[in-house]
């Protein structure tokens, strides 16, 4: 597939590439394609893991087009069903999604990357939070980054824009591995297919815990669990994966989930 993103499918593993010469920054109309894309993955049965990176060796995703910015597109414009990017603000998106970092991560790139659940990234990667220069504001980022990382070092990053390597970021515990260049997407594809072969209902039940618990008390949070207040919880306790769990530890076998 030819375009600004790539797909490539192998069983229930979807890898999307960003691919926008020079820099792979995202304009409207790809932020709108990525949507689509990203709703396709989450209502896709038989697609349980995504993997994002970005073309060439260089740039992973520089985020917000500035050229097609200058060109007419409004940066407060439509950014397709997912917000920007294609995932940020995309509803119910309860299936797990890696990161391959291969080089700049920074401003809407960044906040990408944020919004995915593991971040791999390529020993040369580096990542920062510019929009400070360019007096605009890292609206996501300002959101999501001081709950990820020690609040001084998102606020040093939102206040300054400067640029941390990655073994800073993974210091700070926002990348989980660092890799040579050559290996960041076996990584990624070693990892998914990990994902694949476990039980898709608790990912979900998982992602949409962990989304609420962002904005509300641990007690607030159990009590929506034990009372199935979660839908995706309630599917999982009502399931036959369940059973299949449960079964698999007594009859000491390797569980085999059906997603249902």
């Amino acid at each position: 597939m030819t375009g600004p993103i790539l797909q490539r499918r192998e069983g229930g593993i979807l890898e999307i590439t960003i691919d926008r010469p020079k820099a792979n920054a995202i304009d409207l109309v790809t932020s709108r394609l990525m949507g689509k894309i990203f709703a396709d993955f989450r209502d896709d049965d038989s697609l349980r893991v995504a993997i994002i990176t970005g073309a060439g060796e260089k740039f992973f995703c520089p985020g917000w087009d500035l050229k097609a910015a200058a060109a007419g597109d409004a940066v407060d414009g439509d950014y397709g069903v997912g917000g920007f990017g294609g995932m940020q603000e995309l509803r119910d998106l309860n299936k797990p999604i890696i990161a391959a970092i291969n080089g700049i991560c920074c401003g809407g790139g960044l906040e990408i990357a944020l919004s995915t659940d593991l971040i791999l990234a390529a020993e040369h990667a580096t990542f920062a939070l510019p929009e400070i220069r360019s007096g605009t504001v890292a609206d996501a980022a300002s959101i999501k980054l001081p709950k990820r990382i020690p609040y001084h070092i998102a606020m040093d990053m939102l206040l300054t824009g400067r640029w941390l390597d990655v073994q800073e970021a993974h210091r700070w515990g926002f990348v989980n591995e660092i890799l040579p260049a050559d290996k960041l997407l076996d990584r990624a594809w070693e990892l998914a297919r990990l994902l694949e072969s476990g039980p898709p209902l608790v990912y979900a039940a998982i992602k949409e815990v962990v989304r609420a618990a962002e904005g509300e008390t641990f007690q607030a949070t159990m009590n929506k669990i034990t009372r199935r207040q979660f839908k995706t919880v309630d599917i999982l306790y009502s399931s036959e994966d369940q059973l299949e769990g449960a079964r698999a530890f007594a009859e000491k076998r390797d569980p085999v989930w059906k997603g249902r």
